[in-house]
């Protein structure tokens, strides 16, 4: 890979994505070399022509899926769903105790184990109302890969064996293969998976309350976490509560948002 063919990569992501590799010459390297050579590619240029003239963009997808990292877990920073249980839903279930509608995205959806756990723990908590709320997750991500596992809901045994208990019984199931469960479909209801680039202009209709971005600002850098935090900020209802990586940090000069707790935040 030339200087020249490695920029070329790094910039094409960083304008189309955000994401910042400029420091990960050898990580795109030796992500693509394989695939190049499997598909009959000669050079990283001639690769990436074929990528930029493919008028489908499936291409481009497949090129953000080998190059992104989906690493993600069950339980992972758990504190943030204790939160949520012992403050914010209380809150926001007596701020709209009217309308019984509550806009919850989460924007790293992943392989599904984030927004699987939102879903639980929203049928935990909503599941003796006489009325039924409306708590659908929006999932998205920006790599159709990982959504498609997601969608799926179906993981390793080793991958569930700290969920909590009551969770793994009651909301999944195992499959034939008696090595694998999947999620039941009550849960797999309330989650909408969507591919989206949080680069692209947001296209919601409506504000959201509960807004989860963990651990996906890391691969950007300072302007352009600030252009997107402002566009969270923009779609978010007054008095929601952004959720961040706990390893991240934004800045809150420029806008009202008010640090709660370690990583989340509530618009004023």
């Amino acid at each position: 890979m030339t200087e020249g063919e490695f920029r070329r990569i790094y910039q094409f992501v960083k304008g189309r994505y955000g994401i910042d590799l400029e420091r990960k010459k050898e990580m795109i390297q030796g992500r693509l070399e394989n695939f190049l050579r499997a598909n009959g590619y000669g050079s990283y240029t001639e690769y990436m022509d074929a990528v930029e003239s493919d008028i489908t963009g499936a291409k481009e997808k497949q090129l953000v899926d080998i190059l992104t990292t989906n690493h993600t877990f069950f339980m992972r920073e758990f504190e943030h769903f204790d939160f949520l249980k012992q403050v914010v839903l209380p809150e926001l279930k007596k701020k709209e105790e009217k309308k019984r509608d509550l806009c919850i995205w989460c924007g790293a959806a992943s392989t599904g184990q984030e927004p699987y756990m939102l879903a639980m723990l929203l049928r935990d908590f909503f599941c003796f109302e006489e009325k039924p709320w409306d708590t659908k997750v929006l999932a998205t991500d920006v790599s159709t890969k990982a959504l498609q596992y997601a969608a799926k809901g179906i993981y390793e045994r080793e991958q569930v064996t700290d969920l909590l208990p009551h969770w793994k019984h009651q909301y999944m199931h195992l499959v034939e293969d008696g090595v694998r469960y999947e999620m039941n479909p009550e849960i797999k209801e309330q989650i909408l998976f969507r591919q989206f680039n949080l680069m692209d202009t947001f296209p919601f209709k409506r504000k959201m309350h509960i807004i989860f971005l963990r651990n996906v600002m890391i691969y950007f850098d300072k302007d352009t976490k600030r252009e997107l935090i402002q566009k969270i900020y923009d779609v978010m209802e007054p008095g929601g509560y952004l959720f961040v990586g706990r390893t991240e940090t934004i800045d809150r000069g420029a806008l009202p948002l008010e640090l709660i707790c370690p990583s989340v935040f509530r618009k004023k």
